[in-house]
């Protein structure tokens, strides 16, 4: 029998009511509650869903200064007054309708307190609030007994997850090594964990045992202060910001500032980096420390301020309560400061002058002192003493210093004090090689052989060569696959060319591999990138910089420079891709931080501003300023990633031997207020050129140190000429390293003429060691693969060269010998070191002899 459908109305209506008034309980949801006797607190965690929970953890705040110790049934770390309990094991799954008793977690507080903030598995302790997060697919257990720590990824997924790295943070003065069944590098008391190619993959409702990656800490005890799996936190809660700043107070008003102090926010998921300054709601600054000065206010005007926590990822705290603070009227006194007396530099490192001077006196007191590099105010200080940062190495600057009392009367300059910033390379000599992107296919040189030759262990930068531009959207060209034209002259050769599969993309095999261990494919991070990263790794001294342009991917740099806007979308974009790490996703590599930490900086090779260069590059008579101005901004944008990390990025680029060229596109002085090295080039001074379109005729030396007398072309060019228009320019010369060529240019057909085949007629360029490359070889192909070739040396011009004999080849290139001579005369000229164009020519006798010359 079919009933009405009205006597089902009821029904239904009470079916409906019940769904929604019923209270939200997902299964994965437990109750903490918490009581107290005296000042030993308990936890009693229970279940009302109806499956069991596993992994639980609490965490809860307790007010500043008391701390939870002898825990029962669980253990308990703190940071700040941030507390983590970690059930036992016995207690560790909850079943359905039970709870953690008689071995509910107990332990004793310092003082008695009540816990804030409290939630498990991240949801509240009390149950009010959303349900907990779904599992997080990866989770990271850590456990460590004495110095002896362990890392555990379980993969809570119902499907085998590949590709894993855990990225956490020390207490400070702890190091992190000896790692098994994965690799460690840090950086300050950041560590990233990779783990090894057998462990990469976690299957399904799995883990890592028993090939868990295991290391060794420095402190017995020592914890995490924070940790992430692919940028999740490593327990699988959702990102917790920091706490609020409390404490907020002002020491210090004028009629036009006021100077805000506070105490330090307690940790989140992630360290906290700075801290955002608002004034009547809006942001006034932003600061890394604990303390900020407000300027350019209205006097005798009040303002409500408030100060929020940042984090690592950029997550802010609540702000803190509000602080109320009115500016002084000028009108109350009108009588300056003393003029600071005995200002002086007490201190100074690559990119920063430490100064002191006697206090100023006042008749309503000093509030602060401005600090001026040259005409310009630097810092606003409240003692009397400042450090200033952001400046450029090996440069003299002039300071001087104002004092400001409580209504803003400016008292008479300090006298002036003079500092010199240290070098970029604070003890001996820069050795800057060039490592090229296309070495691994026919060169065959991987980044391992700068290792396996003893390279690494000599230099002190490694510059990755090349990016690209994007020619649609003028940023910085990533995550594609395309190759350059064979066509040299083709204008268009190097258009949205580049090679994300060697950079990142491809797998390397165990022999290919810094660290002896091959990818599996399904790593973030392969190619050339994750070798730099695991040689950083072995030797954590030397600096990586992306290189920028180069002969074929210049095209578009003076489209990038020729607006303020072009100027900052490009710098942004390189940044965002290189130093942060941000690259696009190529065949499941890259992604968001993927190469983070990666390149410590920027090197560019604009080949050339306002002159000729490759065919078809784009060339603008505003080059000359606009290639300062781009300069510039990527120092602003840099020293601005420096006050979010507290690291110094390095700013470096590659300039021209040809005075014309340096007239034509360099503003050196302006320059060389941003540039960390100039890395002048000191080769391909002659040559035939691949297709006989440069000197096809004649023979001459590449990179001769002084003018050879006998040559015979109008100009004459050598390393020492080069050099000089950079000094005579006034650029310290501890910014500057010449090139060394670890490569050989060639002609064949030479005649002898009396001199072995120097400055002789030829009749184009010789055979290369790949067929597209004619005239070029490689230092180590060039010495075993041009039989008869006799090797000379010019003791007059310093130059090395090899002739096969009469009517055969000649080559031009560095020896041992050519090295030795040119170190010595750098040495004597105080230069910053030399600059090698490229390893891959280098067995390792040529870079052993740099050393040798350098030490």
């Amino acid at each position: 029998m079919r009933r009405p459908a009205i006597l089902l109305l009821p029904v239904l209506l009470l079916v409906a009511l019940a769904v929604n008034v019923a209270p939200a309980m997902a299964a994965s949801r437990l109750i903490a509650a918490f009581s107290l006797s005296g000042t030993t607190g308990k936890f009693v965690v229970s279940n009302p869903g109806t499956t069991a929970v596993s992994d639980w953890s609490i965490k809860f705040d307790l007010p500043s200064g008391v701390t939870a110790s002898n825990p029962q049934n669980a253990t308990v770390s703190q940071n700040g007054t941030r507390v983590t309990l970690t059930p036992a094991f016995y207690i560790a799954t909850i079943q359905a309708g039970k709870n953690t008793e008689p071995y509910s977690p107990t332990f004793t507080l310092s003082a008695a307190a009540q816990p804030a903030n409290c939630t498990i598995k991240g949801a509240n302790c009390d149950g009010t609030g959303d349900d907990p997060p779904p599992p997080a697919p990866l989770v990271a257990d850590y456990t460590v007994s004495g110095t002896a720590a362990k890392f555990v990824v379980r993969n809570n997924g119902s499907t085998a997850l590949n590709g894993w790295s855990i990225v956490f943070d020390l207490p400070a003065g702890v190091t992190a090594g000896n790692a098994e069944n994965g690799s460690l590098s840090q950086s300050g008391t950041t560590v990233t964990l990779t783990p090894a190619h057998y462990n990469t993959t976690v299957a399904a409702n799995g883990s890592t045992e028993p090939y868990s990656p295991s290391f060794t800490v420095s402190k017995a005890g020592a914890e995490p202060t924070s940790c992430r799996i692919n940028d999740v936190n490593c327990d699988g809660s959702p990102d917790t910001p920091p706490g609020a700043p409390g404490n907020l107070r002002s020491p210090v008003k004028t009629t036009k500032t006021v100077s805000l102090t506070w105490d330090a926010s307690t940790p989140g998921s992630l360290p906290v980096t700075g801290y955002e300054v608002y004034k009547d709601g809006a942001l006034a600054t932003s600061v890394t420390s604990t303390s900020a000065t407000v300027t350019g206010l209205t006097p005798n005007t009040s303002y409500a301020f408030t100060v929020k926590a940042k984090d690592r990822k950029g997550n802010l705290s609540a702000a803190g309560p509000a602080l109320t603070v009115k500016t002084n009227d000028p009108a109350t006194d009108t009588q300056a400061p003393t003029a600071p007396a005995n200002l002086r530099s007490t201190g100074k490192t690559s990119s920063s002058v430490t100064l002191t001077w006697d206090a100023s006196t006042d008749n309503t007191g000093v509030a602060n002192y401005d600090v001026y590099v040259g005409s310009t105010v630097a810092a606003t200080v409240i003692g009397t003493t400042a450090t200033v940062s952001g400046l450029s190495p090996s440069t003299e600057y002039s300071f001087s210093v104002r004092a400001r009392d409580l209504y803003d009367n400016i008292s008479a300059p300090s006298a002036t004090v003079k500092a010199t910033t240290a070098d970029i390379v604070e003890k001996g000599y820069a050795r800057v090689g060039y490592f090229v992107q296309w070495g691994i296919y026919g060169r065959q040189y991987f980044v391992r052989n700068l290792d396996t030759t003893g390279a690494a262990a000599k230099l002190t930068h490694i510059n990755y060569a090349f990016g690209n531009i994007d020619p649609v959207n003028l940023t910085c060209l990533q995550g594609v696959t395309k190759g350059t034209t064979q066509n040299p002259q083709d204008p268009s050769q190097g258009d949205g060319a580049g090679d994300a599969d060697a950079d990142y993309g491809r797998p390397m095999s165990a022999a290919q591999s810094v660290d002896g261990v091959g990818d599996t494919g399904w790593e973030k991070l392969r190619g050339n990138f994750n070798q730099l990263k695991k040689l950083k790794a072995k030797y954590p001294n030397l600096k990586v910089l992306i290189s920028l342009g180069g002969w074929t991917y210049s095209k578009y740099f003076s489209d990038v420079a020729a607006t303020d806007a072009s100027r900052k979308k490009f710098v942004q974009s390189c940044i965002d891709v290189y130093i942060k790490g941000n690259l696009p996703v190529y065949n499941s590599a890259g992604g968001p931080g993927s190469a983070a930490g990666i390149f410590d900086g920027i090197d560019l090779d604009w080949e050339w501003p306002g002159a000729e260069g490759h065919a078809g590059n784009h060339v603008s008579p505003n080059d000359k300023a606009n290639n300062t101005l781009l300069i510039a901004e990527f120092r602003r944008q840099l020293d601005a990633l420096t006050a979010e990390t507290g690291k110094r990025y390095q700013l470096t680029a590659f300039t021209p031997a040809d005075p014309a060229k340096v007239s034509s596109g360099w503003d050196l002085p302006e320059v060389a207020k941003y540039l960390d090295i100039f890395n002048i080039q000191g080769y391909d001074f002659h040559g035939a050129g691949s297709d006989n379109s440069w000197e096809p005729n004649r023979t001459g030396h590449q990179g001769n140190l002084y003018t050879d007398v006998d040559d015979p072309y109008s100009f004459h060019f050598s390393v020492q000429d080069a050099v000089n228009v950079y000094l005579n320019a006034g650029v310290n010369p501890r910014k500057l390293t010449i090139g060394l060529a670890y490569y050989g240019r060639g002609w064949q057909g030479v005649a002898d003429g009396g001199k072995y085949g120097e400055w002789q007629s030829a009749t184009g360029a010789a055979p290369g060691q790949f067929q597209e490359e004619a005239g070029t070889r490689g230092y180590s192909n060039l010495i075993s693969g041009v039989p008869g070739c006799t090797v000379r040396h010019d003791e007059q011009a310093v130059a090395t060269y090899c002739y096969t004999g009469n009517g055969g080849q000649w080559w031009t290139f560095d020896d041992p010998w050519s090295i030795g001579k040119k170190t010595a005369w750098l040495r004597s000229k105080n230069l910053l070191g030399a600059m090698i164009w490229e390893m891959s020519g280098d067995p390792g006798t040529l870079t052993t002899a740099l050393d040798a010359g350098l030490n």
